[in-house]
């Protein structure tokens, strides 16, 4: 039997805040435990929460930028529940109607575009943290501590419809997502610190079947690689069991990226386990359209309007703007090589970005908001690259030089003085590039035949022999148009 994947994500993230999102406490990550947390986050009696303002801006300001409908008006819910590091008894969220409705995010998956629905976006706070480490009882046994600095930090959890089919759907997805809630500076993005966490819901059917599966939610991923592991894991899991004659039960599971396997937690809660009610303490939320344009008129060029804009006048292609658009640095780093080399140049400063400088990135396990170079640096050694000083070979050599000095903390050397001291100058001399090429067509007489009986790829094998004799310095194109004159007797 053929099976078909269902998949929806609830993302957990921790909005750009100064305090929390119903009292004036800190939100810096990495306090000592339990000094982050005041009278209101504690609960202690007769305390009244008051909504943080910025919070619901970055919440009106998301769901411009995915096309959703922002509530007029939203109620503020109290989702009861008893759980240790939980001091209210209960969490104030939004369930009926939530601040943001609906909205798209488009994800490519294998370089095909794809609109991801989302269901809502709503505003809540978080829980406190139970720790099982390094505790220990008084009679030895183990035992666990709470950590209350983050109760009461302000979350927008952004919920999608059951619309991936993949592992590499979901990942694209919250990849997108990561980078758009980053880009438009509501949350800082750092998974290592919980700001932004994913739950998987997966379920599995037969092919062409129109009713879900039953489904399990994965709570609390925290990197890429363990949300794709974790569902490629749970669908193996739920297919397995099925085909073995048993059926999947809803529950709530944990991944173990130890034993890269899930594990069950404790069954399923429906809505009504929670016995939401409006919390008395808090007004309905309203938010005008004179506030909604205050939001609009300050924000930053969403990615799609620049692919858009960079397709169009630049002639790119839709992989290249998608990868150029991916977070904000990378961005801003082509804009500005742009308007230091100018908008011929599009093409060649995106492939500069998507390939040596990405793989220099990668390697060096960075984010493109750390580069170490700066544009004026890139752009001087693109420069000497557009006016044939030197190769795209050399070129590389010297950017590779410049990336080791920076990440070294050193110096970085100008371009020029490397290009002079090592000797680097790319050949475009006429009578010293036909002294080069005469002298491999004496040593290379068989693939010279080769050539002239048809055999094009002798040419290729020519053009290398002599760029090896140049030692990488011979001017390509020039390269080009004398060997095949040379060869064809003209």
């Amino acid at each position: 039997m053929k099976w078909e994947v269902v998949i929806g994500l609830e993302t957990h993230t921790q909005l750009l805040t100064h305090s929390k999102i119903f009292s004036g406490a800190s939100t810096q990550f990495g306090a000592l435990p339990n000094t982050q947390a005041c009278a209101v986050d504690l609960a202690l009696p007769g305390v009244l929460p008051v909504l943080n303002r910025q919070a619901v801006e970055h919440a009106i300001r998301f769901g411009l930028a995915i096309g959703a409908t922002i509530a007029p008006a939203s109620i503020f819910a109290r989702k009861n529940y008893f759980y240790p590091d939980l001091p209210k008894g209960y969490q104030i969220s939004q369930y009926e109607i939530p601040v943001v409705i609906g909205g798209q995010l488009e994800i490519v998956v294998d370089q095909q575009v794809k609109l991801v629905q989302l269901t809502r976006a709503h505003l809540e706070e978080d829980a406190g943290k139970s720790v099982h480490e390094n505790f220990i009882g008084p009679n030895g046994e183990p035992a666990s501590g709470i950590d209350l600095n983050r109760a009461g930090t302000p979350l927008l959890e952004i919920v999608t419809e059951p619309a991936m089919r993949s592992a590499a759907e979901a990942v694209a997805y919250a990849k997108a997502l990561h980078n758009l809630v980053v880009w438009l500076g509501v949350c800082d993005g750092n998974m290592q610190e919980g700001s932004f966490r994913c739950d998987a819901n997966v379920s599995v059917r037969p092919l062409g079947q129109q009713e879900f599966g039953t489904r399990c939610e994965i709570k609390n991923l925290n990197s890429f690689r363990f949300l794709e592991e974790a569902i490629n894991y749970e669908v193996r899991r739920q297919i397995e069991l099925i085909e073995d004659g048993g059926s999947v039960v809803q529950e709530t599971r944990l991944y173990d990226p130890d034993l890269q396997e899930t594990r069950s937690m404790r069954s399923k809660e429906d809505a009504q386990d929670y016995r939401y009610f409006p919390d008395p303490d808090l007004l309905p939320l309203i938010i005008s359209n004179t506030w909604i344009e205050e939001v609009r008129s300050s924000m930053p060029l969403l990615p799609a309007t620049l692919r858009e804009q960079w397709q169009s006048s630049f002639g790119l292609s839709t992989y290249d703007t998608q990868i150029l658009s991916q977070d904000r640095a990378t961005a801003d780093l082509f804009a500005e090589l742009i308007t230091l080399l100018g908008a011929p140049q599009a093409k060649l400063v995106a492939n500069f970005i998507t390939g040596e400088l990405a793989s220099a990135l990668n390697r060096s396990n960075l984010l493109a908001a750390k580069t170490p170079l700066s544009a004026q640096q890139i752009s001087a050694l693109l420069k000497r690259l557009i006016d044939g000083t030197i190769s795209n070979k050399i070129a590389k050599e010297i950017f590779s030089l410049m990336w080791e000095e920076a990440i070294n903390g050193k110096l970085v050397s100008d371009v020029d003085q490397i290009i002079e001291s090592k000797g680097l100058k790319q050949i475009t001399d006429i009578g010293a590039l036909e002294a080069l090429i005469d002298s491999v067509l004496q040593a290379n007489t068989k693939s010279v035949e080769e050539f002239r009986s048809g055999k094009e790829k002798a040419f290729n094998a020519l053009v290398g022999q002599v760029m090896k004799a140049s030692q990488g310095k011979a001017n390509p194109q020039q390269l080009n148009e004398l060997l095949r004159k040379k060869l064809q007797g003209s």
